[in-house]
């Protein structure tokens, strides 16, 4: 059986490394784009220059209404107060919310953690990705992601809970049925060999169309 051993941990790293990737990729995309409203914004305060000093007050009262919508994107962004977990999960947000999958967040993390920065990049990015494929098999209305994060006591506190098409997911040898195939197992694995490895401790329940993962992981 070593052999199998060994061809599983060879597909989690794999698995892993592509994760890695993608979770890099979508910050990468987030950062560029925060680059992107700095730059517009110092030419909008140059257009409001020009109409304030051209007396068009109407004029400068409908720029500004129109930059008050906008700024209510730029406001969506999460600050948890830990650099990488802000990282992740802003983009995340904004994948979800591309796929019309509105999402409700509190969190608050510390700025250092025990854990390492790629566990928890892995076990933020699976667990939205988990979350985000269960709701794309739902009505764009009946979508919905939501996210708790804080410490209790010396552990950090994890919630996601999402929206799935059957009300009661069904478990299969112990684990919940994967709808996404291979990959979608493999993060299954990768969060719980993570968490036991922190000697942390995890439980999924499903009930009534909607599916919970906790989190509690030692940072002592």
């Amino acid at each position: 059986m070593g052999w199998l051993s060994r061809k599983i941990d060879k597909q989690l790293a794999a698995y892993q490394r592509e994760l890695i990737d993608i979770h890099y990729q979508e910050v990468d995309t987030m950062y560029r784009q925060i680059r992107g409203w700095r730059h517009d914004y110092r030419n909008h305060i140059q257009v409001m220059k020009a109409l304030a000093e051209g007396g068009d007050l109407e004029g400068l009262r409908r720029y500004l209404d129109e930059l008050e919508t906008d700024l209510s994107t730029v406001d969506t962004v999460i600050k948890t107060g830990n650099p990488m977990a802000d990282a992740i999960i802003n983009s995340k947000i904004s994948l979800a919310r591309a796929k019309d999958i509105p999402v409700t967040i509190d969190a608050h993390v510390p700025v250092k953690l025990k854990m390492s920065e790629l566990d928890l990049c892995c076990i933020l990015g699976n667990l939205f990705d988990n979350a985000i494929e269960a709701n794309l098999a739902l009505p764009a209305g009946e979508r919905m992601i939501r996210v708790y994060m804080d410490m209790k006591g010396t552990q950090l506190y994890i919630s996601f809970t999402n929206f799935t098409a059957s009300r009661k997911m069904q478990k299969v040898g112990g684990r919940f049925r994967s709808t996404k195939g291979e990959g979608h197992g493999f993060g299954l694995i990768r969060i719980d060999s993570i968490i036991d490895r922190l000697y942390g401790y995890v439980s999924r329940n499903s009930e009534d169309g909607a599916f919970t993962t906790e989190i509690l992981i030692p940072q002592i």
